[in-house]
């Protein structure tokens, strides 16, 4: 075991680097002459659906990257963690490809273990994206756009059944059961006050996710998931004029969806120095050397100091 004060330095360090990161980043950027320029064309269709296209014939691939300007930002009290839940959803299948979508993709060529195929949620958006040989381009379109179009009508509690105990699943992976998997919530609520939109983690907490029901997860749908709200991008080797007549076809009778009000800017301050103190236990079911005995349990109490803002 670790001595606390090891422990409290490392976590200081952990979170000093996390919230300063973002300014060593800014000081470090080139200046935008030195940046690459790159081609592209960007327009908005009839339902508010924007397209960028952006041509590159290194490889006879297409990259489609449907990109919906929702994340857990957007998610109100009590539904904490349905960002990320729905993009769970968006793998139950849609009405014209009624089944786990990860088959009907890798039809189309993408490979789903080498990241051709995926979907994240972040606090701000969610999106999904696929790598495919170019001639399955079309095939791409129509499969996202029969999502986006008629995902709710074939979703079951069944289904959500299924995936809220995949994301509970994740949850106690990634977080309950790992050492110290609990610190950038902490971070989040105690940088972040109550009621912010960043207070809260993507994942949520169980008894929200419990308490979704089919209803909730429609209207959250039907809300977000629209062409007024998502952003297309088209990269990789294939022809303009094709990729919009493709795109016209499959997303334009799409009906948008209702104005969204985004959340307020709200940066919060810290104007003094902040101490946050936590307990975590250890629990062995066994003593790690043959014969010795050690307490079912040992306490450890970092600490930190969150820096003073500027």
């Amino acid at each position: 075991m670790l001595p606390s004060r090891s422990i409290s330095a490392r976590l200081a360090i952990a979170v000093v680097f996390c919230i300063l990161s973002a300014s060593a980043i800014a000081q470090t950027q080139p200046a935008i002459s030195d940046l690459p320029k790159i081609e592209y064309e960007k327009y908005t269709l009839p339902n508010g659906l924007q397209v960028i296209l952006h041509v590159d014939r290194k490889l006879p691939m297409v990259h489609v990257n449907c990109w919906y300007h929702v994340g857990s930002k957007n998610e109100r009290a009590g539904r904490t963690g349905f960002a990320h839940l729905f993009e769970h959803m968006m793998f139950e299948g849609s009405k014209d490809a009624n089944g786990k979508y990860f088959p009907f993709i890798e039809k189309a060529g993408a490979n789903l273990f080498e990241g051709g195929v995926n979907g994240t949620t972040t606090e701000d958006r969610t999106n999904y994206f696929e790598s495919v040989p170019s001639g399955n381009l079309e095939y791409v379109l129509w499969l996202e756009s029969d999502r986006l179009a008629t995902l709710a009508d074939v979703l079951t509690k069944a289904k959500l059944d299924n995936e809220r105990e995949i994301v509970k699943n994740e949850r106690r992976q990634g977080l309950e059961n790992q050492p110290y998997g609990r610190w950038y919530s902490l971070v989040t609520e105690n940088v972040f006050p109550a009621g912010h939109p960043y207070s809260h983690s993507v994942i949520g907490i169980p008894e929200d996710l419990n308490a979704a029901s089919v209803e909730d997860v429609k209207d959250f749908f039907h809300t977000y998931y629209t062409p007024n709200n998502l952003s297309l991008a088209v990269t990789g080797d294939f022809d303009i004029p094709e990729a919009k007549r493709l795109i016209q076809k499959y997303f334009a009778s799409v009906p948008p969806g209702p104005a969204l009000d985004r959340p307020r800017h709200w940066v919060p301050v810290l104007n003094a120095q902040k101490i946050v103190e936590v307990t975590i236990t250890f629990r062995r079911s066994a003593p790690i050397l043959p014969g010795q005995a050690l307490p079912s349990s040992t306490k450890m109490t970092p600490s930190w100091n969150l820096p003073r803002s500027s």
